[in-house]
């Protein structure tokens, strides 16, 4: 038997295999991938955590749908991942709905304050942590959107594995108790945080039970108030509806509002009441023989990956070869031109107008593909005009409308910010052919601030990095503005029928990590465990992307050869590398792939960041 490498991140966690369902392959992909990847004839999932997979296939055994486990994983990483993700936090689903081939996008963020106006902000660090920071909480709202329109079950039952490990604890894994050793300091300045995540004032071991009575207690609440309204003949629609209402207009809301004014925050009951989840249609391209879906606005991840993949398409991929120096250099020039404009043109469409018929078209495409030298590493330059193409109209406010001195400033005394990575990822699809790609957060930890009795912790996208540092930028935080963030679910069909769904975290790297895996397996033939494990790069920018002349680096793991880095530097990039084989800074891709030949679902799953595929 041959040894297989398991880093330690991901041996920290357990993966259960069940013999009655659970088949692993037997022979290793091509490039020899250091996990097997999962099997199945009927369903599968692929997540971040063995406990929150392990939850949705529950729900599908049970009968559920794709949509009913969503909200089980979901609700489950809340618990066992609260560094991550949570019903606090924000985030992006694009889902395929098998009856109709329909491919749909949810959006389920929530906005800044209505007070959050650039004036109550004396520092960077208010907008990154404390009581002023924060947005709106966006997924509980869509878990019920998902529910009401696709799902079948109730709040209980979906709820029901998330409840009973946030009641009774479940074991701590290396991953989170790195995590709470390195924002120990924060989260022990707010009481009810460190109650939690500290308890008796110590850091949680590997292997010790973390309850989190409250957390439970809220998700207790919303099932109760469901199945309340149900016992008084309400409809199932009127009764998640209840559960709603209890969260955004009710006892909880108030909860909310009273515990933030208690501190000195800024949020009000008009901000939870005016949230809404939105179904929208995905940004879309058609890649030589595959059409591709993503998150639109505000989310740029999308954007990106669908830009990249159209300056791409007319190159000969294959003939560079997988991870030559030709092949990254080219993939880093590309992700340049594109970012240049994500970052210029992008923001809330309640505020900007942003130019993206022009920005996702073939004919923009064109146009900024005659700037890459496969010879030599261009300067990180100013954006487009996408309205050239004559592809819809000139983005508001105009590039002249912005005052040099606020555009090349940042807020007082700071130059730039830390990239958080801290989301998380899942994919789905059950026996109906249902598909669910979600990428939801809260940052690390989010805003540190447990809410209360409420367990829950809000998402600090009222930073630096989901919004602009820069006066007069398009993404600039102001009162009731959604920031941009880069989650960016991804599906891909084929000749008409589901092809791929995946997706990770990685805070920067999302965009651009999620076209390199699609690449992957659509030129280079991969498999979907060795396409997740292949070695990615990662494009930063000093002080960051916002700036024409910044200076952009290449990042790698170790697995990089040293003549394909020295290759990369004599044509001009400059090279960032990381120590480890698989660094958890690459992201945690998540994966699933249909055989095209015989319809079978083939599972990948992140060793950088423990992920667990199961199939059946």
């Amino acid at each position: 038997m041959s040894f297989i490498y398991v880093p330690a991140k991901a041996a920290a966690r357990p993966i259960f295999f069940l013999a009655f369902f659970l088949f692993l392959s037997t022979a290793k992909a091509p490039g020899g991938a250091i996990q097997y990847q999962a099997v199945g004839t009927r369903a599968m999932i692929s997540s971040a955590h063995s406990l929150a997979t392990m939850a949705g296939i529950e729900i599908l055994r049970q009968g559920g749908t794709a949509f009913d486990a969503a909200v089980a994983v979901s609700a489950t990483l809340n618990v066992v991942e609260p560094s991550r993700s949570g019903i606090g936090g924000v985030g992006f689903m694009t889902l395929y709905i098998a009856k109709t081939g329909e491919v749909l996008s949810l959006q389920m963020t929530g906005a800044a304050p209505y007070a959050a106006t650039p004036d109550k902000f004396s520092s960077k660090r208010d907008q990154e942590a404390g009581y002023l920071s924060g947005v709106v909480p966006g997924n509980f709202g869509g878990w019920v959107y998902l529910l009401e329109r696709y799902g079948t079950m109730s709040l209980d039952q979906v709820f029901k594995t998330a409840i009973d490990y946030a009641e009774n604890g479940f074991p701590v894994d290396s991953y989170l108790a790195e995590t709470l050793e390195d924002v120990k300091s924060t989260l022990e300045i707010f009481p009810e945080t460190a109650e939690v995540y500290l308890p008796q004032g110590k850091l949680p071991q590997n292997g010790q039970r973390l309850i989190q009575a409250g957390l439970a207690g809220t998700f207790r609440r919303l099932a109760a108030a469901e199945q309340e309204a149900r016992k008084s003949g309400k409809s199932r629609k009127d009764a998640l509806q209840a559960a709603y209402d209890l969260f955004y207009r009710g006892e909880i809301a108030r909860e909310f509002v009273a515990f933030y004014q208690e501190n000195g925050g800024l949020f009000s009951a008009r901000d939870f009441a005016d949230y809404r989840p939105v179904w929208t249609r995905p940004v879309h391209t058609r890649y030589k023989d595959y059409d591709v879906y993503s998150s639109g606005l505000p989310s740029r991840g999308g954007i990106q990956t669908v830009m990249v993949l159209n300056l791409l398409e007319s190159f000969d991929l294959k003939s560079l070869g997988h991870n030559s120096p030709s092949y990254l250099h080219l993939l880093s020039e590309a992700i340049k031109l594109v970012n240049a404009d994500v970052y210029r043109y992008l923001g809330d469409p309640k505020f900007v107008q942003s130019p993206l018929e022009g920005m996702l078209s073939k004919e923009y495409a064109t146009e900024r593909r005659s700037k890459i030298s496969l010879d030599k590493s261009s300067p990180y330059a100013a954006a487009g005009n996408p309205a050239s193409t004559g592809k819809g109209t000139e983005s508001f406010p105009p590039a002249g409308a912005l005052n040099p001195a606020d555009r090349n400033s940042p807020l007082p005394a700071e130059f730039s910010y830390r990239d958080d990575i801290h989301t998380t990822h899942f994919d789905i699809i059950d026996p109906a052919g249902n598909a669910v790609s979600c990428t939801p957060t809260i940052g690390t930890f989010g805003t540190k601030v447990v809410v209360g009795k409420t367990g829950i912790i809000f998402h600090n996208a009222t930073r630096f990095g989901s919004f602009s540092p820069y006066r007069g930028d398009a993404n600039f935080i102001d009162g009731g503005k959604t920031s941009l963030l880069n989650n960016s679910p991804m599906i891909a069909m084929k000749n008409g029928k589901l092809f791929m769904v995946w997706g990770t975290p990685g805070g920067e790297g999302i965009g651009q990590t999620q076209f390199q895996v699609f690449l992957d397996v659509v030129e280079f033939g991969m498999g979907i465990q060795e396409a997740i494990e292949a070695p990615r790069m990662e494009l930063r920018a000093k002080p960051d992307f916002y700036k024409a002349g910044a200076d952009v680096s290449i990042g790698f793991e170790n697995r990089i050869a040293a003549d394909t880095r020295q290759a990369l530097v004599e044509k001009g990039n400059r090279i960032r590398m990381d120590e480890q084989p698989f660094a958890q800074v690459f992201g945690g891709m998540q994966g699933i792939l249909i055989h095209p030949e015989f319809g079978t679902l083939l599972g990948g799953a992140d060793p950088r960041r423990g992920g667990c595929a199961l199939g059946y």
